[in-house]
């Protein structure tokens, strides 16, 4: 995709959704990050009926270890792999505490010391929570990066740094909000409803279907 085209692209994204946020309930960034090392392999929707009685309750880390590992996966069954998840946020609560004074680091390498935290956990916490302007590859910007011509790349990681590379500075904060939004509704996996989106001329798609 030529550099113009781009531009255009994210253009169009950020008139059509100038605020984009993520589709993740939290009420702090403690809250954010057990949301997003809940969500691994789970929608955005079942981890959110989770954690809506699991935040009301527990809100830090200490509240979350008051709660017991057991107590904890109770409020989080419905999700997949709650067991793994449950021993995961525990162990984070602890590091927390010991490491950080309870709060959230604001950096890759520190978050990605955190149990249960890879590199699409930190970039999105540190994107949503700090405002940084980083990219969090999951399966819609992979299939977005390699479908649409804008950053085709084998893994998550190269198509991160060719988006990093390639998406316009005045653009990069917001980027991989719109990109999740515009994967989870418009360009879905099976059937991209490519007749209704906006940036359809300048994707690089060969199946598109405009009718």
């Amino acid at each position: 995709m030529k550099k113009a085209d781009i531009h255009e692209f994210f253009r169009r994204l950020e008139e059509n959704n100038p605020e984009p946020e993520g589709e993740l309930n939290y009420v702090n960034p403690f809250t954010l990050l057990v949301a997003v090392v809940l969500s691994a392999q789970a929608t955005d929707v079942g981890v959110n009926k989770a954690t809506g009685p699991l935040f009301a309750v527990a809100d830090t880390p200490e509240k979350i270890l008051a709660l017991g590992e057991d107590t904890l996966r109770d409020y989080i069954k419905t999700i997949g792999l709650y067991k793994t998840k449950a021993k995961n946020v525990i162990k984070l609560c602890e590091a927390l505490i010991r490491d950080h004074d309870s709060k959230v680091p604001e950096t890759r390498e520190e978050l990605e010391k955190l149990a249960g935290v890879g590199r699409k956990t930190a970039n999105v916490v540190l994107n949503i929570a700090f405002g940084h302007p980083t990219i969090a590859v999951d399966t819609h910007l992979f299939r977005l990066g390699n479908r649409t011509g804008l950053a085709p790349g084998k893994t998550p990681l190269e198509v991160e740094k060719k988006l990093e590379k390639k998406i316009p500075k005045e653009f990069l904060r917001h980027a991989h909000h719109w990109l999740i939004l515009h994967g989870r509704y418009i360009c879905k996996a099976r059937k991209p409803e490519c007749y209704r989106c906006i940036v359809a001329d300048l994707c690089a798609f060969k199946g598109k279907t405009l009718a």
